[in-house]
């Protein structure tokens, strides 16, 4: 009878403790079936977990010096993207700063009419120094007029980003 007694409180505990610690699952599929029906995925899969803000992302990239990386997965509107082949975007941060993405690996491309659509990006932050070469190149790829391309005369430190998946406001 003892053994019995035993084993009957031993399961309600166990019973009791499973149910506690199990996190509700509406709690934490809304978030996921929020991007799942809003946004669009490229490149690896991107999950709702974890996602900063643009304000936060800009307190990170401030922390970094020129070598330095980090992981990150944050939300931000485009502010431009390449209009030759969708290859890299530029990112709308805090005080008029712009995070610079490409894909990893060329893996993927975006759209080339997202601009002002909200997207989160998930993969490695790091600031580098692009060449004059380099900047002319983007600004060609973006548009610019050949005099805005032209004024580009000094090598720029900038907020860099290689996203391995990126999900796309529908």
């Amino acid at each position: 009878m003892k053994k019995f007694i035993s084993l009957l409180l031993i399961s309600v505990a166990v019973v009791s403790c499973k149910n506690e610690s199990e996190p509700k699952a509406s709690n934490l599929e809304q978030p996921q079936e929020e991007l799942l029906i809003n946004y669009t995925n490229v490149g690896e899969n991107v999950s709702a977990e974890g996602i900063i803000s643009a304000a936060e992302m800009s307190v990170r990239f401030a922390a970094l010096e020129i070598g330095d990386t980090i992981n990150a997965k944050f939300k931000a509107e485009v502010a431009s993207v390449c209009k030759s082949k969708g290859c890299w975007m530029n990112l709308k941060l805090e005080d008029g700063m712009e995070a610079a993405v490409k894909f990893k690996d060329y893996a993927f491309f975006v759209p080339k009419d997202i601009e002002e659509k909200e997207v989160v990006v998930n993969g490695t932050a790091y600031v580098s120094i692009v060449s004059v070469e380099d900047q002319r190149h983007y600004a060609e790829d973006a548009g610019k007029s050949e005099e805005e391309i032209a004024a580009i005369t000094e090598p720029k430190k900038t907020l860099s980003f290689l996203a391995d998946g990126v999900m796309i406001e529908k």
